[in-house]
């Protein structure tokens, strides 16, 4: 080469590194840099000194030789030049490819983003494990609603002495784990389906303060307690009457009074000094009290406690099978949408994000959790669905367009056949079909008699039942029966959003040893035209009702305890 001649530029540089000789195992590596000045190379090429422990290394300052056969060259001008129309089918694919990649995924990045964030003024959250109601083996559905109160001012007298604490439940103290982040509130969610009923968790009110067993109710606007003021039809409860003061007493120029009243008939008292509401359930059971105002203390793992006034109900006079299903219970914990339940109170003083979750466990011997504010919400995997709005249901409710046995369609029934409605209420106890539906369901049923199954009307446990042709410990050794697919959002298959409820998620084994359906005719419940999805299909999912954004999540999990979600798993170290 002559001097005057200037050198060949280099353009790239590609390092390969081969492994040790005495261990292949490492394998080779490569390192690829573009360079786009001549005289600028890459601090690591300049610095690096040669080790005589590193393995062999070949520096290649010239770009890779191009393909031997050109026949083998890739060209994305060669492929398409030619040919526009499979140019304009690659366009497509791809175009349909990043919209449902958008739809799948969106969601999921602008939370990863929101979730990084600055924490200084974020809002809380709280954590409530959840118990079993051992021994109440009633059938409950909620979905209560206010009506006017016409029983008169039965409170006649309100003392304002008050009573000694008692000690709290052992159970309570001894399966409170302490959970990440520091500012939460470790309450238990115990339960299961049957024979106990329904899942309660607790709380602390009052000054001094007492524990108080709720059973948590999605579908119920009005946290209640059974209360002394004085007690006109109460349960024996878990724990002693709540007593109030006069001071607690709630007045009828409460804006919270006003909020229950809303929709009631306009009633003109200048004497009356407390706001009276009743509750009727879709059950037939009634609650009949006055708002009450005290001190709900929430407990933080690092030990701290929050001190909060919010507005209950003082329950004095319960009648219908509320009765029974409170024997081991105080009352119900309202987690609707309505501005009187408990989350909206929090979120309303700034406290939490309005957001609510619960997971209740399929593990007998683990009750589950629930939680209110957004901390524990997972960043992926979540199922998503918008609610349904409407000024006068609180409930939490969306759009159903398809619902299948295994491969067979069934019908949605109500008033509109394309569309159906579902309502997630952890208030129920079991689920509920529209009638056609239902019918079309016990009919697939039918065909597990050739498997054996036989019916068995003298259990009566629920209305159907089979008796197994073996004996059966868990539904886990039923086989044979079929998994229920909710569709929502679409009819499309791929784009749409499901909700399986498995064998185990509508089927219970009764103590007569018999396989009884867990899904009931919901004719007579709600608007009839309605699907009710209770605690018996709830189980195994993380369900969580975004009040902030309008939309209802789901994702299954085995409800062992709550974790914050601040990564994708596969960038999790």
């Amino acid at each position: 080469m002559d001097s005057d001649e200037r050198p060949q530029q280099v353009t790239g540089v590609v390092i390969i590194t081969l492994p040790p000789s005495d261990n292949p195992s490492h394998g080779k590596t490569i390192t690829a840099f573009t360079l786009t000045n001549d005289d600028v190379l890459p601090q690591f090429l300049r610095t690096q000194q040669p080790d005589q422990n590193l393995p062999t290394t070949h520096v290649v300052t010239s770009p890779p030789p191009s393909p031997q056969n050109p026949q083998l060259g890739f060209s994305f001008s060669g492929l398409f030049s030619d040919n526009p129309r499979r140019l304009l089918g690659f366009l497509g694919i791809s175009l349909f490819a990043l919209l449902l990649y958008g739809s799948s995924f969106s969601n999921t990045f602008v939370e990863l983003r929101n979730s990084n964030d600055s924490d200084d003024e974020k809002p809380r959250s709280f954590v409530f494990p959840l118990y079993h109601k051992l021994g109440a083996a009633d059938t409950e559905l909620k979905l209560g609603r206010f009506v006017d109160a016409d029983k008169g001012n039965l409170v006649v007298s309100i003392d304002s002495g008050s009573m000694g604490t008692p000690k709290i439940n052992q159970l309570v103290a001894a399966t409170a784990a302490v959970i990440d982040p520091s500012a939460t509130t470790i309450l238990p969610v115990r339960g299961n389906v049957y024979p106990d009923g329904l899942y309660f968790t607790y709380m602390l009110v009052g000054n001094p303060r007492r524990p108080y067993f709720l059973d948590i109710d999605t579908g119920s606007d009005l946290t209640w307690i059974q209360c002394d003021a004085p007690c006109s039809s109460c349960a024996k409860g878990a724990n002693p009457l709540y007593k109030p003061t006069r001071t607690n007493i709630v007045t009828p120029k409460d804006s919270m009074c006003m909020e229950v009243k809303k929709n009631q008939k306009p009633q003109n008292c200048e004497t009356c000094q407390q706001c009276d509401y009743e509750i009727e359930y879709a059950d037939h059971s009634s609650s009949l009290g006055v708002l009450a105002r005290d001190k709900l203390h929430l407990v933080t793992a690092n030990g701290s406690i929050t001190n909060l006034d919010v507005v209950f109900g003082c329950a004095y006079d319960q009648q219908g099978i509320l009765l029974n299903t409170l024997s081991k219970t105080d009352g119900i914990l309202g987690l609707s949408r309505a501005k009187v339940s408990l989350p909206s109170q929090l979120a309303s003083k700034g406290i939490i994000n309005n957001v609510v979750g619960h997971c209740l466990a399929t593990d007998v011997a683990s009750g589950g959790y629930m939680f209110l504010g957004d901390d524990f919400v997972p960043n992926w995997g979540m199922s998503w669905v918008p609610m349904l709005g409407s000024p006068s249901i609180e409930f939490y409710h969306t759009q159903l367009v398809k619902i299948n046995y295994g491969s067979s369609s069934l019908s949605l029934g109500g008033q509109d056949r394309n569309i159906g409605r579902v309502v997630f209420d952890s208030g129920s106890s079991y689920t509920y079909f529209t009638k056609q539906a239902y019918d079309e369901l016990v009919s697939s049923l039918s065909e597990v008699s050739d498997l054996g199954f036989v019916q068995d009307a003298s259990d009566p446990t629920l209305p159907i039942c089979w008796r197994a042709p073996f004996p059966i410990r868990s539904i886990m050794d039923v086989k044979k029966f079929k998994t229920l697919t909710l569709q929502f959002g679409s009819k499309w298959w791929i784009i749409s959003k499901k909700f399986h409820i498995p064998p185990e998620g509508y089927l219970i084994i009764s103590n007569k040893g018999n396989v009884c359906m867990g899904i009931l005719d919901g004719s007579n419940v709600h608007d009839g035209s309605t699907f009710i999805l209770g605690d018996i299909s709830l189980r195994g999912q993380l369900v969580v009702y975004d009040n902030e954004k309008q939309r209802i999540g789901w994702c299954a999990s085995d409800c062992g305890k709550p974790r914050t979600l601040q990564t994708l798993p596969f960038l999790q170290g």
